[in-house]
């Protein structure tokens, strides 16, 4: 690389350290007192100081249906697509439905993925979180997972947070009350931070 264009490199690698991360966080329930959506409200309390995050509401998103690509896409999906590929980074709330996905969220992912040579999914670092029952949402981020190999996201590995019995740490409004699932989900804020930059070039 030659003198000038190392300047404008480093330039260009400098100002992204010193701007904030923007992160847009995806919940997999369109529940009112969801626990996905009480974990993505207590994430934007515990952001670190260098990262924003704002939550993306996908109840507009209408069912798929690839008859409407290219040519009539709903605006909502366009809204959709354009919030993700303004964004730096993605934060998945995933709930567990019959050992899987969340229908919705699937629903709005396969929206976001088509065409695949547009989709703003691609080369998108992320990080999944979910509440659920005993087994913590781990089949439905598993699955996820599987989701983001095709789509080309890269998720982040640790720490994870699989939140089990959400029941004993949510209060009625869905609002997050335990203390170390607090912890657990700042500590994963913290490592998407430096994932993202990393995957950055930074």
């Amino acid at each position: 690389m030659k003198r000038g264009a190392c300047q404008v490199f480093y330039k260009e690698v400098i100002e992204f350290m010193a701007d904030k991360i923007k992160v847009l966080g995806i919940p997999g329930s369109l529940r009112r007192a969801s626990y996905n959506r009480g974990l993505l409200r207590a994430a934007q309390a515990l952001l670190p100081e260098d990262m924003d995050l704002d939550i993306y509401d996908i109840s507009g998103i209408p069912l798929f249906n690839e008859d409407l690509i290219p040519d009539s896409v709903p605006e909502a999906v366009k809204d959709f697509k354009s919030r993700i590929a303004d964004a730096d980074a993605l934060l998945f709330a995933s709930p567990e439905y019959n050992f899987s996905i969340a229908g919705v969220l699937k629903n709005a992912i396969d929206w976001a993925s088509r065409p695949a040579k547009e989709s703003p999914l691609n080369d998108k670092p992320i990080a999944i979180m979910g509440a659920g029952g005993i087994g913590g949402t781990a089949r439905s981020q598993a699955h996820l997972r599987l989701v983001a190999t095709f789509t080309n996201m890269h998720p982040l590995n640790k720490p994870e947070v699989l939140v089990q019995r959400a029941w004993e740490k949510f209060d009625a409004d869905g609002n997050l009350t335990d203390e170390q699932t607090r912890q657990n989900v700042r500590n994963m804020l913290v490592a998407l931070d430096a994932w993202t930059r990393r995957l950055k070039g930074c």
